[in-house]
């Protein structure tokens, strides 16, 4: 298809700068059946039938934006520098990160960055614009000193009209945060507090637990102008044995999944067969969901508004319809919803 299929004139007003207070009192917008109706996150129970799945990933976000000095050696002797700023991609080895780089296009292999206390040197570079950074330190202590050193990665239309704060050290992470490696929310589990998934449990819906690790790219805009010429990074997801069981059985006795962003459903996808089986999965996936794939796992996709064109916006039109979700992102912004990381939500049942 067409990357400009799945374009939309969206005002900057609705670009959401800080997230509801509190988080479940954010907009709900219901698509089923091609109707539309509107709501709160705190309604979410009430869509849910007893024997559901609801599906959560439990990646927590790390302070991936790193802020630096590339030194290279110049031909006098001289120590030459540039600043430069890193935001972490995917964790490769026990000490080593890809990353985009900004500049990056001059990076070459050797060059060595200085990230206050850390320090890296490059050794690869990609066509796709990835760096790859082998740091000093690696394991655990890596982990610490990119703690010590990182800022919180806010998405670029939040952090082109803001700087962060310490507000976003908790708003820009979910109530299921448990393991260590994204450098972006899942941001659909941002709406859910403690008392809304009580309340979803005490509703007769069970909750199983994922992780995926999600990376820079899913920022990254299509460029091509074919869906089918874009490349989609990689990013790491772990779903384990029991909790593919448990999916497995909720399926035979005619229960729903209900994934919780995009980043649950993807990796779902990814550990199923065509014949809906959910197998344990590790490891990465790229799978790129665009309108004609045919779903193996996921039956309802609770998620936020997405960029125009962006990849997400495609999987949401997979999943929905095209014009149907077209139809409903123009009430949306007609509406007064709040977009992106920050913004309301949706309640998506499976076209």
């Amino acid at each position: 298809m067409k990357t400009a299929d799945f374009d939309f004139d969206l005002p900057e007003d609705r670009i959401a700068l800080r997230p509801a207070e509190p988080r479940d009192s954010a907009r709900l917008l219901v698509v089923q059946d091609g109707n539309l109706s509107d709501h709160t996150i705190r309604d979410l129970p009430g869509f849910l039938r007893p024997g559901d799945a609801l599906v959560f990933n439990d990646t927590r976000v790390i302070p991936a934006r790193l802020s630096g000095v590339r030194e290279r050696i110049g031909p006098d002797g001289e120590t030459l520098t540039v600043a430069v700023e890193a935001t972490l991609h995917h964790r490769d080895a026990p000490d080593q990160w890809s990353a985009f780089m900004k500049p990056g296009k001059r990076l070459k292999a050797g060059d060595r960055i200085v990230f206050q206390t850390l320090t890296a040197t490059v050794t690869d570079k990609s066509e796709d614009g990835l760096v790859t950074l082998r740091f000093d330190v690696a394991g655990p202590a890596l982990d610490e000193a990119i703690r010590s050193v990182g800022v919180m990665p806010l998405p670029p239309y939040i952090a082109a009209k803001r700087p962060e704060d310490d507000r976003d050290l908790s708003d820009y992470q979910t109530v299921f945060a448990e393991h260590d490696g994204s450098v972006a929310a899942p941001t659909a589990g941002l709406h859910f507090t403690p008392a809304l998934l009580e309340a979803v449990r005490a509703s007769g819906v069970s909750t199983q637990a994922v992780t995926l690790h999600v990376g820079a790219g899913t920022f990254l805009p299509v460029k091509a102008d074919d869906t089918s010429d874009h490349r989609m990074h990689s990013e790491w997801g772990e779903v384990s044995a029991d909790t593919a069981a448990a999916l497995n059985a909720v399926r035979a006795r005619g229960g729903r999944i209900v994934c919780v962003g995009t980043t649950s459903l993807r990796l779902l996808e990814s550990a199923a067969t065509p014949d809906g089986v959910i197998h344990p999965f590790h490891g990465d996936t790229a799978i790129f969901i665009t309108p004609g794939y045919r779903f193996r796992a996921a039956d309802v996709l609770i998620t936020n508004f997405h960029l125009p064109k962006s990849t997400l916006f495609m999987l949401v039109s997979a999943f929905a319809g095209l014009e149907t979700m077209k139809t409903a992102y123009a009430h949306a912004i007609a509406d007064g919803y709040r977009f992106y990381s920050y913004g309301d939500g949706s309640l998506l049942f499976r076209a």
